[in-house]
């Protein structure tokens, strides 16, 4: 593997310090409490490119953008190499895999709509291996991608009867989620040790956090038993790759009794203990957890400044910053103030 070298490392990096600079992570967070309408939202954000729509159509023409901003952004950098590794080209492909999960889920009736009604796909330029434009021919929408024998395989292909398709949206998502990571995984150590040091440390602590909150969803909402869950849960490694298991998933551990987590490795991004009875809250946990990969990537972004870390945290960021304007205006949406959907996200306003 042809590894990048030094001038486009330096590159990348300064235009990555560059796009962080205006972007809404760090000390620039605090500026989105000054919107308190969907439309300040979105001048805030889009200062050149704001629209002038009614909100109940305004927020999901700001959601589509904001996505659409975070991909351009991390293409960007992605596309600062000529060959880049396929580590990077992974990370951005994160959103052709979060597309597919949104097409599968409506072609077998998971989600609402139906097969005429199409989703939105983000747009990745020659990183982009699905044929969306073929919607919603599945077939030739996967021809020749890694997701075709995958599909089948899963029973989700095009070959697959109408039953076996309608599988729910828990399977559609935690069968690519294991491709994903174990695939990004894998990239990982084709790299220089010198190039992944901090990256190998946060990307472990996100695929052991979303294991967690796999956990945590599918006992609470589908009151799910351990070894239906296990399945659904990541693992990676292996053939001289350190090994990631899904180990540390609390399946057995009471969701009713805090002290029971006490010594839990992720205990501290539990939702607090209150007088009397106490219940595990999923929906708490997915926003520590995600603040807690905010904070080990905005920390980390400078400590390498033109290693692959860099690039990896950049992106992290971008992807924090994507998810919190979007609750952000959701919240709005609803009725709230941003600072009270920071309360809620456990940011700091």
């Amino acid at each position: 593997m042809r590894l990048p070298n030094a001038g486009q490392r330096a590159y990348a990096y300064a235009k990555a310090c560059g796009i962080i600079g205006r972007s809404f992570v760090g000390r620039r967070v605090p500026r989105l409490a000054a919107a308190g309408r969907l439309s300040e939202l979105d001048r805030l954000v889009f200062p050149d490119s704001n629209r002038e729509l009614p909100e109940r159509e305004l927020l999901p023409d700001m959601e589509r953008r904001f996505t659409e901003r975070a991909a351009a952004s991390i293409s960007a950098i992605v596309e600062c190499f000529p060959r880049p590794p396929e580590f990077l080209v992974l990370l951005l492909r994160a959103y052709e895999y979060a597309d597919l999960k949104s097409a599968l889920s409506v072609l077998s009736g998971s989600r609402p709509g139906g097969p005429g009604a199409s989703p939105s796909f983000t747009r990745l330029g020659r990183f982009q291996t699905v044929n969306f434009g073929a919607w919603p021919d599945l077939a030739a929408m996967v021809k020749g991608t890694e997701f075709e024998s995958f599909l089948e395989d899963e029973g989700f292909g095009p070959k697959a009867d109408a039953s076996s398709k309608d599988t729910g949206d828990i399977s559609l998502q935690t069968a690519l989620d294991r491709l994903y990571y174990q695939r990004l995984w894998k990239a990982l150590f084709d790299l220089p040790r010198s190039d992944r040091r901090e990256t190998g440390k946060i990307l472990a602590a996100e695929i052991s956090l979303r294991n967690a909150a796999w956990t945590l969803r599918l006992r609470t909402y589908y009151r799910m038993q351990k070894e239906e869950i296990k399945i659904h849960l990541v693992s990676a490694g292996g053939k001289g790759r350190p090994v990631i298991s899904p180990e540390d998933a609390p399946l057995d551990l009471p969701l009713d009794s805090r002290a029971e987590w006490k010594g839990w490795r992720w205990e501290r991004l539990l939702n607090p203990g209150e007088s009397g009875e106490w219940t595990a809250d999923p929906r708490y946990f997915q926003n520590t957890a995600a603040k807690r990969l905010y904070t080990m990537a905005l920390h980390s972004l400078r400590l390498r400044p033109f290693s692959m870390d860099a690039i990896f945290c950049f992106i992290k960021l971008k992807q924090f910053e994507e998810d919190l304007l979007t609750s952000a205006a959701e919240g709005i949406g609803l009725g709230m103030s941003i600072r009270d959907v920071f309360s809620v996200m456990e940011v700091q306003a």
